[in-house]
């Protein structure tokens, strides 16, 4: 696979300020949004809160007005398909004073906590009830705190952030996720009138004002998505150009992937993948078996890591792809293995992958975005054909990517069920 691409808008970062235009009555206009599946379910949830999605005729920009006081109560049947439903707890507790978040859904990798999320409320001034549907959370009024995040949790974060942008005084928010999608959501919030400070730090500053004003914002490009192509083109040799795909942030994937013996370069904001990659896995000094650990930005990204198992499976040599966060992402791995890739599965965090091995097309059911494209990788590498069920979960995080991929040489087709 070769040629040349534009990688799609974050989707980490499309849902949280689609989520932020219910903190003012004004239009917000957001541009490079992806055209995915997660994407048009907020769309559809924002429409439930009585919340104006207007499309512009532009690919990618969207016009949304939230001019009401918005509905605070989500619909569960919508939220239950969307982990990224839970970014509108923070802006809808801002603007109305209370807000009711179902038991959100998303990707079934294991436990996926809201506990950060409720105790940044609570000490921003937030009542909350829990019930077997969900959390109803009120604030008469939300006051600024010094607090500090028991876990580095981007969601939360971003909650936190919306929350204290219109409360009252000044909140310090420590130990807060500095991905750069929460860095896109701060951009935003500081454009509306927010007064944050600190910006891809760990600590930010917050200075709450009465109200937020309408702007323009364009999404950054998709380092998850980059990671994939890169991936890609690695493990079919070809050469790929990679266009504006923002790569100050792409330093530590650039890393990660450099331990697979994968190649990469930098021109201006393009990225090149050359082709005649070595794919020959880097041990550690004396020797030793390296490994691949995802850690809060700016260490490697957990949803790169089902990305970084497949791509070791075509490397020479042995490593480590230890995934702290998720007990059950690394599942996907028995697929694997009946395609003819040689992995050890430790235990839910941890896989020995020892390559190269040639594998064999398989029919493959995608659990999770992430795992999805991580089949799909291995099916473009492997001999013979391969058929890929369940692909929602993949149309959840990347756009057209059937037709995309069609363009760089792959042999792909959506076939009806």
């Amino acid at each position: 696979m070769s040629g040349e691409i534009t990688p799609q808008g974050n989707k980490n970062e499309a849902l949280p300020v689609l989520a932020a235009c219910c903190l003012t009555a004004e239009p917000v206009l957001l541009d490079n949004l992806p055209d995915i599946e997660d994407v048009e379910v907020m769309k559809q949830i924002l429409a439930a809160q009585g919340v104006a999605v207007e499309e512009t005729g532009v690919p990618g920009q969207l016009r949304v007005r939230a001019a009401k006081d918005p509905q605070p109560r989500l619909p569960e049947s919508l939220s239950a398909k969307l982990r990224g439903s839970v970014t509108l707890a923070g802006p809808l507790l801002a603007r109305c004073g209370r807000v009711f978040l179902p038991n959100p859904g998303g990707d079934k990798i294991g436990r996926r906590r809201l506990d950060t999320h409720l105790q940044a409320f609570q000490e921003l001034g937030a009542a909350i009830e829990a019930t077997a549907q969900g959390y109803e959370i009120r604030a008469r009024k939300l006051r600024g705190a010094d607090l500090l995040l028991e876990e580095a949790s981007v969601t939360a974060t971003e909650n936190a952030v919306c929350a204290a942008a219109l409360a009252e005084g000044r909140t310090v928010l420590r130990n807060a996720a500095s991905e750069p999608h929460v860095q896109g959501l701060c951009r935003l919030l500081n454009r509306m009138g927010a007064r944050i400070e600190g910006v891809g730090s760990n600590t930010l500053q917050i200075e709450g004002v009465s109200q937020l004003r309408g702007c323009a914002h364009r999404v950054g490009p998709d380092y998850q998505e980059i990671g994939s192509f890169i991936a890609l083109a690695a493990v079919t040799r070809g050469a790929l150009r990679l266009r504006q795909a923002g790569v100050d942030d792409l330093r530590m994937i650039r890393l990660g992937f450099a331990r697979l013996g994968i190649r990469t370069e930098v021109e201006g904001d393009d990225l090149l993948v050359p082709s005649g990659q070595s794919l020959k896995i880097v041990p550690d000094w004396g020797g030793a078996v390296p490994k691949i650990d995802d850690a809060p930005w700016p260490g490697f990204p957990a949803d790169l890591t089902s990305t970084a198992l497949v791509t070791a499976t075509q490397c020479a040599g042995t490593i480590l792809i230890h995934e702290k966060m998720y007990e059950s992402r690394l599942y996907f791995t028995d697929s694997l293995i009946n395609m003819g890739a040689r992995i050890i599965l430790c235990d839910p965090h941890r896989a020995v992958v020892i390559g190269p091995d040639k594998l064999r097309g398989a029919r493959l059911n995608s659990p999770d975005i992430r795992a999805g494209m991580a089949m799909l990788i291995a099916a473009l590498c492997a001999e013979g054909e391969s058929v890929i069920q369940n692909i929602i979960q993949i149309d959840r995080g990347f756009a057209e990517l059937d037709r995309r991929l069609q363009n760089l040489g792959a042999r792909i087709e959506r076939v009806a069920p």
